[in-house]
């Protein structure tokens, strides 16, 4: 697949800023409800267990419905099923945030530009602007 223009497969650089954008909104979003304590390590553990827990809804639901995440339509980029289905689907959805909790499967793609968990969910990321 071609790099540029719309619907090519998605760079690096934007998965990982829309991943850092979808990351620091779970953190925000979190300390809305638990106040972060930088000198209590209890405190702060908790804290990212709920981060965690609030990326993954963040991530998982958007994903399943609109084929984005809120960090992903900031930058342009979306999910697309390889089969021409129109929703990406919950089940690909969880193991692309599984994988992408793990780092590398999300981080080694291969030369079509596609990483691991898309080849496995049967995804690519692609340009939407």
């Amino acid at each position: 697949m071609p790099q540029s223009g719309v619907g090519s497969v998605a760079s690096g650089g934007p998965r990982l800023l829309g991943l850092i954008i979808d990351l620091v909104l779970a953190s925000l979003v979190t300390a809305l409800f638990v106040k972060p304590s930088f000198q209590d390590p209890a405190v702060m553990q908790t804290f990212n267990l709920w981060s965690v827990g609030v990326w993954v809804v963040i991530t998982v639901i958007p994903a399943t419905f609109f084929g984005f995440t809120p960090g992903m339509a900031a930058v342009g980029i979306r999910v697309a099923r390889l089969d021409g289905g129109q929703m990406v689907g919950a089940w690909r959805a969880v193991v692309r945030a599984a994988l992408t909790f793990v780092i590398l499967p999300a981080a080694f793609r291969n030369i079509d530009g596609r990483s691991w968990l898309d080849r496995l969910t049967g995804t690519v990321v692609i340009r939407m602007r």
